[in-house]
């Protein structure tokens, strides 16, 4: 079983390193009996720690891509996730893109967009909204004077 250790992360640096790490996992192969380890901690105040939440609520939306248990079902300890890879998930490109798709199901200004999404750059954003656009799941709508994005 191969271990990642999340500890003093902020989430999107988490993220993103777990998505390596399991991308490479998955990648590898191994068959059915890959496991990863994912150490993240159990939180100061007992109640689960952010990155343990955001990841176990990130886990349950790839079901087809992966299995997972908690680790308080499987040794009692809450401070870790073992999961077992299935198909490669998407990169974090991939899963800002799928977040600016659903922002932009009511049409979004670029300022709108990159405000709200800020928090991984304005390049990356940038990139993301070319994706979707060639992609032909973004397109450019006008209201008024306003261009705004809208997912088709």
């Amino acid at each position: 079983m191969s271990t990642i250790d999340l500890h003093g992360k902020k989430w999107t640096e988490a993220l993103a390193e777990f998505l390596d790490f399991y991308n490479r996992s998955a990648t590898a192969g191994g068959g059915s009996t890959a496991k990863l380890d994912v150490v993240h901690g159990y939180g100061s105040t007992g109640s689960g720690g952010v990155i343990r939440t955001r990841l176990r609520a990130f886990l349950d939306k790839y079901p087809q891509c992966l299995e997972y248990q908690a680790g308080e079902s499987v040794d009692g300890n809450q401070g870790h996730t073992i999961v077992k890879p299935l198909q490669r998930l998407p990169d974090t490109g991939g899963l800002l893109a799928e977040r600016v798709w659903e922002y932009c199901e009511n049409p979004r200004t670029v300022a709108k967009i990159t405000g709200r999404f800020r928090r991984h750059g304005d390049p990356q954003v940038q990139q993301a909204i070319r994706t979707l656009q060639k992609q032909g799941r973004l397109r450019l709508v006008s209201k008024g004077r306003f261009k705004e994005y809208a997912a088709a």
